[in-house]
């Protein structure tokens, strides 16, 4: 049975669950793959460190550079993560025509052009199953179960920190910081919860589901992202009376020549399967021309769950290489740059949901309903929720309108001088 060697880079989290399974699985992917994966190195800066994984002494080693040269490796699995010195040796691996398996999503997301490139050229293979959705085969059914289709929308809960926040927000009425406090106590939240909680690392992954779908890549810059950060248990609770919960989404959608690619809070109705994922759990929903609605559901980190992909990748590899096979180089993501473009944010249409604390005087409401329908925002449905020392709240939801239209009635109401804060605009699904 001809052997295939495998070097780890990184023996963090997500690096000792790959080689956990690697050593624990080896006969198993031996019978079902016709194929001997074999742990041959794992590199990183600490050697010493019991990461509860049994790893013969030889395959430990601190020489990153060494470990990607060695002609017994064939396969390199890249758990470093960031752009940094990732992006050196995931570049340096496939210069040296080894195949290499990911799940960093920011370096996809910013070098993906790059390292594609450089896999074709050099004949080799990136895998990156793990990038979105974590244990979840979100990026296998774009590639392959979906082939065949024309993506319309994907939709998708890709981060579990927020999901969990919004979840205990909703459940137990308490406020974000309080539930952060708990998230980062659990090991839920980093230390520093920006790239989660502030919407950038689902960004990251909507930005690779957009190469993938449609064949161009945006620019993290150039996504509208809104992260949960200045969410209000108010409308959280405000959004359960209209029969809605909400969910940080990722929005790719194709209409036309334009793609609206984004992350924002949503509305989501209770009777809609993206509702019912709770807690740390991650989903994304693909409608296609002949598939209609598919959804894919389970964790979407963690050591155990992303390694399962991360080593399914491997596995794949494997298979190609003992039949001299090469599947994705020549088949990169980006093939559509210039065929089409971008939609900008104003020109996004949605039903929103908007709250206003308004001036309780006489004309206040009317004045807001002429300013939202001079604009061209027709109201579906509006409830006074509060009054209180002189400030009534009060909640709309649209019709489908442009973003930029709410954007203009919302300027108007403002300057009209009614409000009592800044009023709020959420997306509704």
């Amino acid at each position: 049975m001809k052997q295939i060697g495998v070097g780890i880079l990184g023996f963090g989290t997500v690096g000792a669950g790959v080689a956990d399974g690697l050593l624990k699985h080896r006969e198993l992917m031996a019978q079902r793959y016709g194929v001997d994966v074999v742990l041959r190195k794992i590199a990183d800066l600490d050697v010493t460190t019991d990461r509860g994984v049994a790893v013969p002494a030889d395959v430990l080693t601190t020489d990153a550079a060494a470990t990607i040269a060695d002609p017994a490796i064939d396969v390199v699995v890249e758990t470093i993560g960031g752009t940094g010195v990732a992006r050196k040796f995931v570049l340096d691996a496939l210069n040296a025509k080894k195949s290499v398996v990911t799940a960093n999503k920011k370096l996809l997301a910013e070098h993906g052009r790059e390292i594609f490139d450089t896999a074709a050229a050099n004949g080799v293979d990136v895998y990156f199953g793990a990038a979105v959705g974590g244990g979840i085969p979100v990026i296998r059914v774009l590639r392959e179960a979906m082939a065949a289709n024309e993506i319309n929308t994907i939709h998708g809960i890709l981060n579990g920190t927020c999901n969990y926040i919004l979840t205990r927000m909703e459940n137990e009425g308490k406020p974000f910081d309080e539930v952060l406090a708990d998230a980062q106590k659990l090991g839920y939240a980093e230390a520093n919860p920006s790239l989660d909680v502030d919407g950038f690392d689902t960004a990251h992954k909507a930005c690779i589901l957009t190469a993938l779908a449609y064949g161009f890549q945006p620019t993290l810059e150039q996504v509208q992202v809104e992260g949960i950060r200045d969410l209000s248990g108010l409308d959280v609770k405000y959004a359960a009376d209209f029969g809605c919960r909400i969910k940080l989404l990722a929005v790719v959608a194709k209409d036309g020549d334009e793609v609206e690619v984004g992350v924002h809070p949503t509305l989501v109705p209770f009777s809609h399967m993206l509702a019912s994922v709770n807690g740390v759990f991650n989903a994304a929903m693909f409608n296609g021309d002949m598939s209609e609605n598919t959804m894919y559901y389970g964790r979407g980190a963690g050591r155990l769950p992303t390694a399962s992909t991360v080593v399914a990748d491997v596995c794949d590899i494997a298979r190609n290489l003992a039949h001299g096979e090469v599947r994705y180089a020549r088949a990169a993501p980006v093939y559509n740059e210039g065929k089409v473009k971008l939609r900008a944010a104003g020109d996004i249409v949605s039903r929103f949901y908007l709250r206003f604390e308004v001036a309780d005087k006489a004309g206040s409401l009317g004045l807001m309903t002429t300013a939202l329908g001079n604009a061209g925002v027709n109201i579906s449905a509006a409830t006074q929720k509060d009054r209180a020392e002189g400030v009534a709240t009060v909640v709309m939801l649209t019709d489908p309108a442009k973003a930029s239209a709410v954007d203009a009635a919302f300027a108007a109401i403002e300057a009209a001088g009614v409000l009592a804060e800044k009023p709020v605009k959420l997306r509704m699904l």
